[in-house]
Formats: structure tokens, C-alpha cells, sequence
């Protein structure tokens, strides 16, 4: 007999080799269990416990809870879809804010009563409460598996990685594998919308610790995803949509010139953005907002670089220079300054000083000193011209409330985030949370010293802030930009790995570290020399960046 504790304390004894799913039950808890926790390492639940232990089941509140949930809905998805269509596949394409963006691909455009049979497949498979059998197969055996399902970027994928035995799963028939554990059966998956969007292109709506386990309504960003589509086109056309064909290009020696291509797009892009803003002349603010690690520091200075070159007069102005001091900030719940909230900023001040600027009337510019925690005044006068346009960069830059005084007309909204186009494979998309976090990490130890523990710590707290005061107002900016570089992460990989295999197993980010390694095992390294000075990137990586 072993001796299992769990997260509460409480106590129980059960036979050596008693699987985790069956050690659930006996704690007399309910299908919302997904996997177990020990010593800070993830198992499933049809593991085996060995030896005594003390135990955190978790659920889809948790982080990696909730991914091992999400790969559940998209497996049970994809064999219900077979089942009513058996020449139709899913590919997942894209993270969405609080869901997964996937489109149906074959000889059918299928419509909302197609849908509506599929889910009820779905619910019929999740009602039998059906076992993802987990099956450990032999590297060669998982190759020619896929490639005899016409899945070659999955078996290019498998051959590409030192594993000698592949995890696959099964579910009534069907095979697939997905870069987390899976819950243990089908009548784990209990909350879940399918929002149709047209043209086999469907949304995946979970809950998440951020809804408290409630299941969100579905928010269309129509922007985000057309941006993510355009980045999704164009590697189709260079037929580099998948992993494999960037680790080609390294294999062959052609990576630079993709590089090359990368960077000529993202300027493009930049160009495009300018030459709008140039053609309105009563936008007189240029306001950019973007979640943590978007790139917002070098977008804004290519946007001023070209508006440069086109003759007008860049003047930058930063939001964080107008904090209150430090005594005025307000705290939250905790009783911790909340510098994330709106009235943060000196509101009064920062609409007093654009006014008088759109006046023509000088202005001492403020710089907040943040060891201090208050503003100081070095003789910066600033004083708009006729061909003068203002950059803000900032949290609040989408909201209206931050600039009240100043009229629409004179405003112009970007919104930043890397909305990385590359696929690992055609049901195993790259979330562009992890590829943020992963720039943060490289710049945090960069730049701060920062461990990974301590990048990871504050990780959720950012998280948390861009939820409640970006995510909500994107739909306000009058353009997105797409700040991914299709082949940043074989740089990043790099840089990372090594970071990441210091977090040892007393970590509480361990298990997290693991995962971003496991992700980051497909990608073949490509070395930074290649990369220029003024990319995006070498505001994470370092290096010239002017």
C-alpha cells in the first residue's frame, strides 16, 4: 500500500500501481479532474502512482489544465467531424482571444446544419465518456504511420526530433498527437461553444482560470484574425506554412534569404501603415498599444523613421512619463500599486499637454523617475510644427477614456501583437502567448538579470492587466500590425534552452519550462549573425537595433 496526500490534506491509502484517475475517485472527485500534479511535474491520469506522495489534481482553471482541455475539444472535434464527413479535416490555425481559431478543409463548404450535426456527434462521443487510449509508439513506426496518411509535415516533424518512442492517442479510430497530456476521457469535456464564422472557418470557446471556469461569450476580432490570415497566405505561397519547411531552409542553406524576405514584409508593412496616416492630414496622434513583449519600442521607431523620410516631424511621447506620483497610485485588492490601471496616469496632465501642443503652444515634457516615483522636469520643451505628428506608446493608447479632450479626427489607433502564421503541423498551432512569453524571457534575462522563475512569476500578473485594459479595446484600433517574423523562433531557441533547462524540479515553474522546451525541440537553430541590425528581434535578442 502507498500513502497519497492531496492539496487539501487529506489522506488516503491505495494499492501500488493504482492509476491517478482511479486515485481521483477515491478522493470522491468528478470529471473535471485533467491530470495530476507532483512535485511541481505534470502526470496523467493513467499514470501509475509508485510511492507514497503528496498530490495537486488539477483542472481547467489550471494553466496546463486548461491546455490539456482545449486538446481534448479539438480531438473529439476532429473524430466527430469524420465521423458525419470522412473526407473533411480540422486544421487548428491561430490562438483568439479566449478561444482557437480552426478551418475545415476538403471537397465541402460545410454550413450551420453541417455544424450542428457535428456537435452533436460531440456530444453523443463526450456523453459515452470515451478513454483517450494513450499509445506509446516507436519513432519509425509514428513516420511511416503519417506518411501513410499523406501527413508529411507530422512525420518530418517526428524524424526531426531525438525522441526514439512517440505519444499518439486514440479515439474511436482515429490517431493524432498534441504537445500536452490529454484528460483521461471524453466526459472531462463539459464546457465548449463552436462559433461559426463562414467559409469553414470555425472558433473553439473554453473557459479559463481568467473567466473563473465560466464559459466566456465569444468576441469576434475580425482585424486580428484577417491579420493572421494575410501573414497564413503569404507563407502558403512561398510554401513554408508548417515547421518542417522553415528547418528545410536551415538544412539547405536558403534560411538568409527567407530572413531577408521576412524583414522586406514586416517594412512593407510598416510602409503601408505610414503612407495611410500621411494621407489623412488632420491626424495629428499616432496612438500604439500592444501586450507585453509585441515589439512596440521598434515598431514606433520605424514608424517615425519613415515618417521621417516622408518629411514630416516625429515627436515620441511615452504614457508611462505621465504616472501620478508614487503616493497617488491607487492599489488593488492586495493592497499592491496597481500600475496598470488607468488612473495611474496623470489623466489631467497628459490631456492639458496635447491640447496645449495641438495649440502651438510650447510644453515642458515630463519624465517620470521611477526610483523616485515622481515626475521631473529637465528642460525638454517640446513645440508642434505644421508637419509635426505625435507618437503615444502605451497601455491605455485604445482607450478612449485616456484622451478624452482630444478629438477622434486627429487620432490614428495601431494595435501590435505577433501573430505568428508558422504552424508546427496541421492540428498543432504556436500560441502567441508562448511566443511573447519566450521574447520575454530572452529580453528579461537580458536586459534585468532576471531568472526564468522570476520572468514566468510576474508572467500572469501581466497577463491579467492586458485582459482588463487592452484586449477589450482592440476593436477601436484603426489598423493591426503583425509583429511575428516567421522564423524568430529558431533564433530564439537559441537564447532560451539554456535558460530554460536551469529551472530545476523544485520550481513551481518547472513543469512550465518543460513544456516551452518540449515546444521548442521541432524548430532547428538558426544563428542571430543572420539576422540584421534593425529587426524586431533584436529588441529581445540584443545586438545593433537603431
Amino acid at each position: 500500500m502507498i500513502l497519497i496526500t492531496n492539496k487539501n490534506g487529506e489522506k488516503k491509502e491505495f494499492e501500488k500501481n493504482t492509476t491517478y484517475y482511479d486515485i481521483s475517485k477515491g478522493f470522491n472527485l468528478g470529471k473535471e479532474v485533467l491530470g495530476v500534479k507532483i512535485n511541481n511535474e505534470i502526470f496523467s491520469l493513467d499514470d501509475k502512482a509508485t510511492q507514497d506522495a503528496k498530490v495537486t489534481f488539477i483542472n481547467l482553471n489550471d494553466l496546463t489544465g486548461n491546455k490539456m482541455y482545449k486538446s481534448g475539444l479539438e480531438f473529439v472535434f476532429e473524430v466527430a467531424l469524420k465521423e458525419v464527413f470522412p473526407n473533411l479535416d480540422i486544421n487548428y490555425q491561430h490562438s483568439v482571444p479566449k478561444g482557437v481559431l480552426g478551418e475545415i478543409v476538403g471537397d465541402r463548404i460545410v454550413n450551420q446544419e453541417d455544424l450542428s450535426k457535428i456537435k452533436n456527434v460531440m456530444a453523443r462521443i463526450i456523453s459515452e465518456d470515451k478513454v483517450f487510449k494513450k499509445l506509446n509508439i516507436k519513432k519509425k513506426e509514428a513516420i511511416q504511420f503519417y506518411k501513410n496518411n499523406g501527413q508529411i509535415e507530422k512525420a518530418e516533424n517526428i524524424q526531426n526530433i531525438s525522441d526514439k518512442v512517440v505519444t499518439l492517442y486514440e479515439l474511436n479510430g482515429i490517431y493524432n498527437y498534441f504537445y500536452t497530456d490529454m484528460p483521461y476521457s471524453t466526459g472531462s469535456i463539459t464546457q465548449y461553444d463552436i462559433v461559426y464564422l463562414g467559409r469553414n472557418r470555425v472558433v473553439f470557446v473554453v473557459p479559463s482560470h481568467r473567466t473563473n471556469g465560466i464559459l466566456p461569450e465569444y468576441v469576434h476580432y475580425d482585424n486580428i484574425i484577417n491579420s493572421f490570415l494575410i501573414g497564413k497566405n503569404w507563407l502558403e505561397t512561398l510554401n513554408m506554412e508548417y515547421v518542417t519547411s522553415i528547418n528545410r531552409n536551415v538544412s539547405n542553406g536558403k534560411i538568409k534569404d527567407f530572413i531577408k524576405s521576412c524583414e522586406l514584409v514586416f517594412n512593407i508593412n510598416i510602409s503601408k501603415v505610414v503612407n495611410d496616416i500621411t494621407n489623412n492630414r488632420n491626424i495629428k496622434f499616432i496612438l500604439i498599444a500592444g501586450p507585453s513583449s509585441s515589439g512596440k519600442t521598434t515598431t514606433t521607431k520605424r514608424i517615425s523613421s519613415y515618417l521621417l523620410a516622408q518629411g514630416f516631424d516625429p515627436v515620441s511621447i511615452s504614457i508611462d512619463d505621465f504616472f501620478v506620483d508614487r503616493e497617488d497610485t491607487p492599489k488593488d485588492e492586495k493592497g499592491n500599486y496597481d500600475f496598470e490601471c488607468l488612473t495611474a496616469v496623470d489623466l489631467n496632465l497628459l490631456n492639458t499637454t496635447l491640447q496645449k501642443l495641438l495649440n502651438k503652444e510650447k510644453v515642458s515634457m515630463p519624465t517620470y523617475n521611477f526610483v523616485s516615483g515622481k515626475k521631473e522636469y529637465n528642460e525638454n520643451i517640446v513645440e508642434l510644427k505644421d508637419n509635426s505628428i505625435v507618437l503615444i506608446e502605451g497601455l491605455h493608447t485604445l482607450n478612449d477614456d485616456l484622451l478624452p479632450s482630444i478629438d477622434n479626427e486627429y487620432k490614428y489607433k495601431i494595435y501590435l501583437s505577433p501573430f505568428i502564421p508558422l504552424n508546427i503541423d496541421r492540428h498543432n498551432y504556436i500560441s502567441t502567448i508562448d511566443l511573447r512569453l519566450i521574447r520575454r524571457i530572452i529580453r528579461d534575462n537580458r536586459t534585468r538579470g532576471y531568472n526564468v522563475n522570476k520572468t514566468i512569476k510576474s508572467w500572469q500578473s501581466v497577463r491579467n492587466g492586458e485582459e482588463k485594459y487592452i484586449f477589450p479595446f482592440i476593436h477601436q484600433a484603426d489598423i493591426i500590425i503583425n509583429t511575428a517574423l516567421p522564423y524568430e523562433i529558431g533564433v530564439e531557441k537559441v537564447y532560451i534552452e539554456p535558460l530554460l533547462r536551469s529551472i530545476n524540479v523544485d520550481s513551481d515553474y518547472y513543469e512550465e519550462a518543460r513544456r516551452l522546451l518540449n515546444f521548442l525541440k521541432m524548430f532547428f537553430p538558426i544563428p542571430s549573425e543572420y539576422v540584421s541590425g534593425d529587426s524586431i528581434l533584436r529588441e529581445f535578442i540584443g545586438g545593433n537595433n537603431d
